[in-house]
């Protein structure tokens, strides 16, 4: 194993065009290692073909949660615990937790995992979306697809030096603040195999407009992805990669699980 390795993994490809334009945007031009799709999605069929055309190695983010207030989408099963009233994923990670029957989540994330297998890609982990909402059912499935999780709820799972997610470091808004926290975070890196979690986009009306403007994650619609995709590929960013010696790597090309 290298010094000290880093995994930088974009969560959501396949939520929308907006995530994958900025996805691919992060692995080509910043630092940007793997990412985690979303096989429920509407935009997962452009996913695929991005993963393909640009050799983008996909986990799998186990999708059981649907956040957004104006975009909506529902499981690719039929249990009847997996949905609200209105047929869609519930919005709360509490909630699906308390309602979500662990057989329906695991013949859902079986199907989410079979329908990434089907489009020709094969994965190198798995994760969850918001939460681990049903651990029995995401080791079952690492179990099947024999891969590993990325968090220790679950075995197997990838042991770490640190796990960090870069995305809610942003400050007030102004300046260089999110820029400045992954420059302090790579300066302060040890020896060993840590693992950033980040969630790139491309800024718009996409984005904009799927929360509320008083929801209390519209943080997460437009703001933080636009701001993690400016820090991921800043070439500041990049250079302190360069001098610290740090190997960017995804999880298949690790030593050892």
């Amino acid at each position: 194993m290298a010094e000290i390795e880093l995994i930088v993994q974009a969560d959501d490809l396949g939520m929308c065009h907006a995530v994958n334009e900025g996805i691919v945007r992060a692995f080509n031009e910043g630092i940007v290692t793997q990412a985690a799709i979303m096989a429920p999605c509407p935009w997962f069929d452009e996913a695929v073909a991005l993963a393909h055309q640009h050799a983008i190695p996909i986990g799998l983010h186990c999708t059981l949660t649907c956040e957004w207030d104006h975009f909506r989408w529902r499981p690719l099963t039929e249990g009847p615990s997996l949905v609200g009233e209105d047929g869609t994923m519930y919005r709360a990670v509490q909630d699906a937790m308390s309602r979500i029957d662990a057989e329906e989540a695991f013949i859902e994330v079986r199907a989410q995992a079979a329908r990434v297998a089907a489009a020709g890609i094969r994965l190198i982990c798995c994760d969850n979306h918001m939460g681990s909402i049903c651990p029995e059912a995401f080791e079952r499935l690492c179990e099947e697809v024999d891969v590993p999780f990325l968090y220790p709820q679950v075995e197997p799972h990838i042991e770490f030096t640190s796990l960090a997610m870069l995305s809610p470091f942003e400050g007030d808004g102004t300046g260089p603040y999110k820029k400045t926290w992954l420059l302090n975070y790579i300066a302060a890196l040890t020896p060993g195999r840590h693992y950033l979690c980040t969630h790139p986009a491309v800024a718009g009306d996409e984005l904009a407009s799927i929360a509320g403007k008083d929801a209390k994650n519209v943080d997460w619609a437009e703001r933080f992805r636009k701001s993690d995709l400016e820090a991921l590929t800043d070439p500041a960013v990049r250079d302190a990669i360069d001098t610290r010696g740090i190997t960017l790597v995804s999880v298949d090309q690790l030593d050892e699980i």
